[in-house]
């Protein structure tokens, strides 16, 4: 990742992809680019990647539960 921002949210209602768009929106209000990748937690996922919508969503064990690190990679992570 190039560039990142790191967020907080435990809203027990909103499950992890609408957490990550709500992240995704705010990212892009504050940076001006829409994000293409977030790593979370990987209690979060069922799966090692996912995604939602044009985002990647990695699980990375160092992250907290809760806590997303959303932001620019130059590169996409997966191919369609």
């Amino acid at each position: 990742m190039d560039i990142g921002m790191l967020w907080f949210d435990n809203d027990p209602k909103s499950d992890v992809f609408s957490k990550v768009q709500k992240a995704a929106a705010y990212y892009n209000q504050k940076y001006g680019e829409p994000p293409n990748l977030c790593f979370v937690h990987p209690s979060m996922i069922p799966e090692p990647k996912a995604e939602t919508g044009e985002i990647a969503v990695c699980s990375n064990k160092t992250m907290l539960p809760n806590h997303f690190w959303i932001g620019v990679h130059s590169q996409p992570m997966f191919k369609a």
